[in-house]
C-alpha cells in the first residue's frame, strides 16, 4: 500500500498553509480535498479582511494566531507579489452609549500586541471619512485586505514546489490505525486507500465529521459544531470610502460592516443567523433572499446614512463552524495534537473560523512541530 508521511483533509486556505509548512520541513504530504478546486468552503465565503487582532481576548489562540499571522501574512503578500492592500479600519461608535466597548477593544488590541489603535473623535473620524456617522471611533490602521484566492494559489505552488500532492474531488471518508499509522479511504470517482503516519484534520465545515470518522478517536475530545450563517450585499457603484468600516461588535460577529475588495468595490455583512442544532453541509443553502435589505439598510444607514434607497444587491453568504453557540462567549480556536487528546498521529483544527485567514501562516506554524513521526 502506498504511504505518505502527512495526510492534510482539506484544501481551505488553512489546509493549504498547514501543507506548505510541512512539505517545507521535508515531509511527503498528501492534500486531499472533497471539492473540485481549492479554496471552495469557508475560504471562498469571507471578507477577505486581514484582521489586527483587537477583538480576541489576551492570551488566547486567536489573539496570538491573528497579530502573528497579520505580520507573516503581509510579509509573504509583499515577498510573492500577492495583491494586497493595508487600508485600515474604523470601528465605529453610532451613540455615547457604545463607546465603552470601543474602549474595551483598545485594550484588548493594545493587551494583545496590535500596533497603532487609537480612540479617536467623531470629528477626526469624520475628516478621515467625510461621510461615516460616528460620535467616536477606534482607528485601525493596520487592518487589510487581501487576494485570498492568490495567496491560496501561491501557498499550493509552494506546497507542490517542495513535493506535496493534491487529490480534489476526493472526500475523506475514514481512517484506521495499523501499527505506527493511519490507514485512510476516500470516496470520490476515483476512491484511494492509502497510509499516512499523520492526519492533519482542517476540513472548515467537515473538521467534525472527519473527526468522528477516525476510528478510536475520543468522542469527548470533539468539542460541540454550531452552525451560524452571514449573508452579505453588495452595494452598485463606488463607496465614497477608503477605510473598511464596522460597527461595534454583536453576539456571535463583528457585526454588518463595509469591506472594500482590491478594486474598491463595497460589499456589507455578514450578519449571523445561528442554524437549528442538527444542520447538515447537505442541508445547507447559501442563497441570500433579497427580503434581508431592509434589516442591512437599517443596519448600515447607522454609521452611512447617506446609503441610497436601493443600492445594495444580494451578494453571496457563508456559514462559519462555530464551537459556542447562541449567547456564548465566542470560543477560542481548537488547535489540538497528541499531547493535547491522547490519540497518535492526529491534529485537530477545530473552530477555525475568523480570524482564520489572517492566521492561516501562524497556525502552520504551530501545527507544523506538532507532527513528530517516530
Amino acid at each position: 500500500m502506498d504511504q505518505t508521511d502527512v495526510l492534510v483533509v482539506g484544501a481551505g486556505v488553512v489546509g493549504l498553509a498547514v501543507a506548505r509548512a510541512l512539505a517545507q520541513k521535508g515531509l511527503e504530504v498528501v492534500i486531499v480535498e472533497r471539492e473540485g478546486a481549492i479554496g471552495s468552503g469557508v475560504s471562498s465565503r469571507n471578507s477577505e479582511v486581514i484582521h489586527a487582532g483587537h477583538y480576541y481576548d489576551a492570551g488566547s489562540l486567536k489573539a496570538q494566531m491573528c497579530v502573528r499571522g497579520r505580520h507573516l501574512l503581509y510579509a509573504y503578500a509583499q515577498e510573492r507579489g500577492i495583491e494586497h492592500r493595508r487600508c485600515g479600519k474604523l470601528v465605529v461608535a453610532t451613540s455615547e452609549a457604545e463607546i465603552p466597548k470601543l474602549k474595551s477593544i483598545l485594550a484588548r488590541g493594545e493587551a494583545n500586541g496590535v500596533e497603532g489603535l487609537r480612540l479617536i473623535g467623531g470629528d477626526e473620524a469624520h475628516a478621515l471619512e467625510p461621510h461615516v456617522n460616528c460620535v467616536a471611533a477606534l482607528y485601525s490602521p493596520v487592518t487589510g485586505i487581501i487576494d485570498s484566492h492568490g495567496y491560496m494559489a501561491t501557498l499550493l505552488g509552494d506546497a507542490e514546489a517542495a513535493g506535496a500532492m493534491l487529490a480534489l474531488k476526493s472526500p475523506f471518508e475514514g481512517a484506521v490505525r495499523d501499527g505506527n499509522r493511519w490507514v485512510f479511504r476516500t470516496g470520490g470517482d476515483e476512491a484511494f486507500e492509502m497510509a499516512a503516519r499523520f492526519i492533519v484534520n482542517s476540513a472548515g465545515l467537515g473538521t467534525h465529521k472527519v473527526a468522528a470518522s477516525i476510528e478510536g478517536f475520543p468522542a469527548q475530545a470533539i468539542p460541540r459544531q454550531h452552525l451560524a450563517k452571514g449573508h452579505y450585499f453588495a452595494l452598485a457603484g463606488r463607496a465614497p470610502f477608503t477605510h473598511l468600516i464596522y460597527p461595534t461588535p454583536v453576539d456571535g460577529g463583528l457585526g454588518i460592516h463595509l469591506t472594500l475588495d482590491l478594486g474598491g468595490q463595497a460589499r456589507f455583512g455578514p450578519d449571523v443567523l445561528w442554524l437549528p442544532d442538527g444542520t447538515t453541509e447537505a442541508d445547507l443553502d447559501y442563497q441570500v433572499g433579497p427580503e434581508r435589505r431592509t434589516s442591512f439598510e437599517a443596519d448600515i444607514r447607522r454609521y452611512w446614512p447617506g446609503l441610497p434607497e436601493g443600492a445594495i444587491q444580494p451578494a453571496y453568504s457563508g456559514v462559519r463552524p462555530k464551537i459556542s453557540g447562541p449567547g456564548q462567549p465566542a470560543a477560542d480556536f481548537h488547535i489540538a495534537g497528541p499531547k493535547d487528546h491522547g490519540c497518535a498521529g492526529v491534529v485537530q483544527l477545530l473552530g477555525i473560523e475568523s480570524p482564520g485567514l489572517t492566521s492561516s501562516m501562524a497556525i502552520a506554524e504551530r501545527v507544523a512541530p506538532m507532527v513528530e513521526l517516530d
